[in-house]
């Protein structure tokens, strides 16, 4: 029973660590606005958002990913952009970002 516990804790290990790389498409937005910046319409706001101190937020579709590295997203806040790098629990790491 005991190894069966072992193994049953080793799995939920692995999966709430278990990170996700690949190219996703979506839009930078704001924490303020969240899934609401999910649109070519938003891109004002989101850009007033930012300037006002809210951090920059990847979304796709309702989902909103906290970004690790802010800076380089800067010159795309509003925009649609294509990232490639590695989605963590609600957070990415960019390692590639393109309009």
């Amino acid at each position: 029973m005991k190894k069966y516990l072992l193994l049953l804790g080793m799995f939920f290990s692995i999966a709430v660590f278990a990170a996700d790389k690949g190219t996703w498409t979506g839009y930078i937005s704001d924490a303020h606005c969240g899934a609401k910046g999910n649109n070519d319409g938003h891109a004002a706001c989101a850009k007033k958002c930012v300037k006002e101190g809210y951090a920059p937020v990847f979304v796709i579709g309702d989902k909103v990913y906290t970004i690790s590295d802010p800076k380089k997203v800067s010159k795309y806040i509003g925009d649609k952009v294509t990232i490639t790098g590695t989605i963590t629990g609600d957070a990415i790491d960019i390692e590639k970002i393109s309009k």
